[in-house]
């Protein structure tokens, strides 16, 4: 009997006139870190204010831990940062989560600043998680080779670069057309409103004229 009591049990006798024992699972974690909250100065002060009803963001929960709805209070300690970070992602009930999914399952139980971006570097640091990348990527197939030109802008690229202020004419884009065999670049003034048929003829007027 002494025994269960020294274990955390609750005893008690049923109707029937058994004995019934009631054992109550807390993790021990969350016992350090409620004794780093009393020792941490930030959570000191929220602990002031939640006192003094200044606080409405965060409440001191019956066993006088300090929460912010259902999340506890994460105090700035490393340690208990590390004890809380290594049993979400290297327990073995835990499947070495990503930073997203990591952070989405601790978040309902802790909060502390900046949480997400330290998640997201003690993953990054995770040498399991280096080693074993599995690409979601069909096989690539044989490469193909790219076609051999024989002429001057017998192949271009084009591409426009916007966000200028306008000029003189109106021009607020430059429109860049680069020739693949001799790697030139032509940079046209242009409109952003400009419809396809004004486009086609400053084509006509500065490559096809003048190129070809």
């Amino acid at each position: 009997m002494a025994e269960l009591k020294e274990m955390g049990a609750d005893l008690g006798i049923n109707a029937g006139g058994g004995l019934l024992a009631q054992l109550l699972m807390r993790p021990r974690y969350r016992e350090q870190i409620l004794h780093a909250q009393f020792h941490d100065k930030e959570g000191s002060k929220i602990r002031k204010n939640v006192e003094a009803r200044v606080e409405t963001k965060f409440q001191e929960a019956n066993d006088g831990s300090l929460m912010m709805g259902q999340q506890m209070y994460m105090p700035n300690d490393k340690i208990d940062k590390r004890i809380v970070l290594q049993e979400a992602h290297e327990s073995k009930f835990s499947i070495h989560p990503s930073s997203t999914k990591m952070y989405r399952d601790l978040k309902h139980l802790y909060w502390w600043p900046n949480m997400k971006r330290e998640i997201a570097k003690y993953v990054s640091k995770c040498g399991i998680c280096q080693q074993v990348k599995v690409e979601h990527q069909r096989p690539a197939g044989p490469s193909q080779p790219l076609q051999i030109l024989e002429w001057k802008w017998e192949m271009i690229t084009m591409d426009f670069v916007l966000g200028f202020p306008k000029g003189r004419k109106g021009n607020d884009a430059i429109w860049v057309i680069v020739d693949r065999l001799m790697k030139s670049a032509l940079f046209l003034p242009v409109k952003m409103t400009d419809i396809v048929d004004n486009l086609a003829k400053i084509y006509i007027n500065e490559v096809v004229w003048l190129h070809m």
